[in-house]
């Protein structure tokens, strides 16, 4: 479509030049958009998060081909990052699990998910997602939280009750509790209080700048009877009692004489939508309208702003300004009006101040991710001119209308919400009764096409009992939320799902109205002149990459090994380019796993500085989701906990799950720490004929010298330690990676040949060794695939993806691999009289259901023994970028 439009244009317009580089721009710069389908709303410690990865691009909208890798992360609610995952991608596609150990805490957690592309544009396009986690299994302090606001002063006074319980609901009457109350981050108040009979302490601050400091914690901590402490974050809603409140122009300009649509959007302090009324009034106090808003505080009304006037709203909100400047119109230019609320086509109307008549064409332009979909010419003869833009062939998602001048400069901007049905895969699901007996075998049939024709694509299925996971169908993950919305408007949008949940003319008004506030924008066209270069590039695969270094200058030409010993032996090798870069790529494991980069040069010297590329890990943002945090997670989930909880302990005396934290502190006497703690010995911490530490080898000035003479059964000649046993040379491990092996040694690994004599115990730097451990005996080192003896050298500088240089020519570093994928476990009771309780929330996951040509597969599982109304979900997509959703429900009996 985009090249007939180009054609469209005549050679010597400068628009055409404009299209141009706009297709270079998105065809340079593409975006990504990640949405993670998790099986339920909500979880408890000891649950697992099942999840699937959707990766798009957003020229296309079809499965990325830019990233091969993910990163998924849990971040707790203090902004710490728990868990990352790092996944391989086939296809846009992927997809893993995080456990709920006990050693996390309940609160309000946000599972982040982006590709290094992703960060080029920067996390605010990230999917970014608030998840509440409880504990009630191993949690023995319950909190119930209120706060309220009162005017004192400049400041206000912020009044909070904590209600502490005991697992079965009993107050916590005369416990101390310690806390800290931090605004913005930053402690404002310490104290102490004692709980009440009915378990309640009181804190209250005096917050000075209720304008600033309008998110806050309390860190409470209770000390119990038995003599331990718990501590509780409790997240604090209502530090302000202010309203934030924004007028915003369609387009983006107010035009003295004409007509404009002026939206408004209301803001309380704790990030949601609050309804407000008012006034608007001129600077001579003449009441000209008044207005209220009644979708989460987002309404718009008419103005016609006269030329010399300047306009202020009156509005009636408690502890706020009641006087609010609205932008001041501009005596002459161009506006933009759009209706959206025809599902068949957009009317537009481009006005013009008088002054601006017969000074040349206009150029009207709507595109979605920098593909055009509808451009003309706009005449300036009339002060009016309508045209409307069929929804018919427009693609699904924000596609943004841009008014240019005749000189080609933006000059107003509007975006609109497309929903067309005809790109979107229609789900149909055979053979869904409306009830079922309990472990009864439910079997579906799945239909995929678009329009007629059959959809060959992959779906997830997630089936749970909502009787115990209500759903939260405003909040919870929706592909067709985060690849058409919230991936494309920046901060915060409250209860999203809700814009999809209808497609009558209310829904699309308010959808509209979300357009006018939360994606108002300045327009940033001069990107199109940018010459950018990414700072992070696409993953394709796993790599390990670095600079060779002589003399402090780069070294061309030099050998390179890489060599990894875990999980079997490996090595290759590779050559550095003119400028000293060399490159292992193709890489392939899972989990972390330990690695020796050698280097020499073209003449086989080995005093060369090893330099790897190291990829700062993305820093943990605030989240933009804030209004979503509940202040006592526990408390708002306790139905789920209660009825969950039993099938966590089941979990548990199964053997499934195991506690990592004990419920009171032990302290454990006569238990020597470990002399090699952080050794990758495969016996097992300190499992070795002889340990040498670090203050060993304090004053030692070669490692064969201070090695001579002290190690029983070990001589050290040359450089290199040989058994007396039998005289073989003993091998020598360098933080889990095998660098010397036995004469004469052929190391051949995948037809390339390593070289491990070279390197002698002189070759280490003495003072970066933290342990190094003697297996002399038969039992020890038979794991290692060898009777001649084992020296396991384990490095100071042992850290996931850093490099810790160990001798001239060498370093040791820790690679973090893709994540190992678990499955699902779904029981079959097919001709089995099993009386065993099944209470699993979470009946069946399939993260990868794959229809087959014909557009049809088969989803075959069996129900728990819980009772209840039991929701199944299906989200996938197909090639081509098309979405799936569909809701359905049965019930147990």
């Amino acid at each position: 479509m985009a090249a007939g439009l180009y054609a469209f244009a005549a050679k010597t317009d400068p628009f055409a030049e404009l299209l141009r580089k706009l297709q270079e721009y998105t065809s340079r710069y593409p975006t990504e958009k990640v949405h993670i389908h998790i099986d339920k709303p909500y979880y408890s410690i000891g649950d697992d998060i099942w999840l699937k990865a959707y990766v798009t691009q957003g020229n296309t909208g079809e499965p990325t081909s830019l990233s091969n890798i993910l990163y998924v992360e849990l971040i707790d609610q203090r902004d710490s990052l728990q868990k990352q995952l790092k996944l391989e991608m086939k296809a846009g596609l992927a997809w893993a699990d995080f456990r709920l150990t006990d050693s996390l805490e309940e609160g309000n957690y946000r599972i982040r998910a982006y590709t290094q592309w992703m960060r080029n544009a920067g996390p605010q396009f990230f999917f970014d997602k608030m998840v509440k986690i409880g504990n009630g299994w191993t949690n023995r302090v319950f909190t119930s939280t209120s706060s309220n606001t009162l005017k004192e002063g400049m400041g206000e006074r912020i009044a909070t009750s904590v209600t502490f319980a005991d697992r079965e609901g009993k107050p916590m009457a005369g416990n101390e509790v310690a806390f800290n109350v931090l605004l913005n981050g930053k402690s404002v108040h310490r104290g102490k209080a004692t709980t009440s009979p009915s378990g309640e302490a009181k804190i209250s601050i005096l917050n000075t700048l209720p304008g600033v400091l309008q998110a806050g914690t309390i860190e409470a901590t209770i000390s119990l009877p038995d003599g331990s402490k718990v501590t509780k974050s409790i997240p604090l809603r209502n530090t302000s009692s202010r309203t934030d409140v924004q007028f915003l122009p369609e387009g983006g300009n107010l035009i003295s004489g004409l007509p404009a649509k002026v939206a408004v959007k209301a803001i309380s302090s704790n990030g949601r939508g609050m309804d407000v009324a008012g006034k608007i009034l001129d600077d001579q106090g003449t009441e000209v309208l008044s207005f209220q808003t009644s979708n989460l505080g987002m309404g718009y009304f008419f103005l016609t702003p006269e030329k010399g006037r300047t306009y202020h709203a009156k509005l009636d909100i408690p502890n706020s300004e009641t006087k609010i400047e609205l932008p001041k119109a501009q005596d002459s230019g161009y506006s933009l009006a759009v209706n959206n609320m025809d599902s068949t086509r957009i009317a537009i109307k481009v006005m013009a101040s008088a002054d601006r008549l017969g000074q040349g064409e206009l150029n009207l332009l709507a595109h979605r991710n920098g593909n055009v979909l509808f451009m003309t010419k706009v005449p300036t003869e009339r002060q009016i001119t309508s045209l409307s833009i069929p929804k018919k062939d427009l693609p699904s998602g924000i596609a943004a209308i841009t008014l240019f001048s005749a000189d080609n400069s933006p000059i107003a901007e509007r975006i609109v919400f497309i929903d067309n049905t005809t790109d979107k895969i229609a789900l149909d699901i055979s053979g869904l009764r409306e009830a079922y007996g309990r472990k009864e075998n439910v079997e579906l049939g799945l239909s995929a096409n678009t329009g007629t024709a059959p959809v060959q694509g992959s779906f997830s299925v997630s089936v749970t009992n909502a009787s115990v996971v209500a759903p939260d169908t405003d909040n919870e993950t929706n592909i067709l939320t985060s690849m058409l919305l919230t991936s494309e408007l920046k901060g915060y949008v409250e209860r999203p799902n809700r814009y999809f949940q209808g497609r009558d003319v209310t829904a699309r008004a308010q959808l509209d109205e979300l357009m006018l506030t939360q994606g108002w924008r300045k327009i940033e066209w001069r990107d199109l002149n940018a010459q950018k270069m990414p700072v992070f590039a696409a993953e394709k695969e796993l790599q390990i990459n670095g600079t060779l270094i002589s003399g402090g200058k780069p070294l061309a030409n030099g050998k390179v090994s890489l060599m990894s010993s875990s999980r079997g032996i490996f090595a290759i090798d590779t050559i550095a380019d003119a400028n000293g870069r060399f490159s292992f790529d193709k890489l392939s494991f899972t989990g972390t796993r330990s690695f020796a980069v050698q280097a020499r040069t073209e003449k086989d010297k080995r005093n060369l500085d090893i330099r790897l590329d190291v990829l700062n890990p993305e820093l943990v943002n605030k989240s933009k989701n804030m209004a979503d945090t509940e202040t006592d997670v526990n408390n708002s989930l306790k139905t789920y906990l209660k009825e969950n909880t039993a099938y966590i302990l089941q979990k548990e005396k199964s053997g499934f799950i195991s506690r990592v934290n004990k419920l009171k502190q032990v302290e454990i006497v006569g238990k020597k720490s470990a002399k090699a703690p952080n050794s990758a010995n495969l016996n097992g911490i300190d499992v070795a004929d002889a340990i040498l530490t670090s203050d060993d080898l304090k004053n030692a000035p070669l490692l064969s010298q201070f090695l001579t003479g002290r190690l029983l059964g070990v001589n050290i000649e040359n450089g290199f330690a040989f058994n007396n046993r039998d005289k073989t040379r003993m091998w020598v491990y360098l933080d889990g990676v095998r660098v010397v092996g036995p004469l004469p040694d052929t190391g051949y690994s995948g037809g390339v040949a390593v070289d491990e004599g070279s390197m002698s115990l002189d070759d280490f730097v003495v003072n970066d060794i933290e342990s190094i451990e003697i297996l002399r005996d038969i039992a020890k080192t038979t794991v290692y695939g060898t009777s001649a003896g084992v020296i396991l050298i384990t490095t100071k500088k042992f850290n996931e993806n850093i490099a810790s240089k160990v001798a001239p020519g060498i370093i040791s570093t820790v690679q973090k691999g893709y994540y190992a994928n678990r499955q699902f476990y779904s029981p079959k009771y097919e001709g089995k009289d099993d009386t065993t309780p099944d209470l699993r929330t979470t009946a069946y996951w399939n993260p990868h259901l794959v229809s087959g040509k014909d557009g049809r597969a088969n989803i075959s599982f069996f129900n728990p023994d819980q009772p209840g109304t039991y929701r199944l979900v299906i989200e996938g997509i197909d090639a081509f970028g098309n979405l799936a959703r569909k809701t359905l429900q049965y019930q147990v009996k």
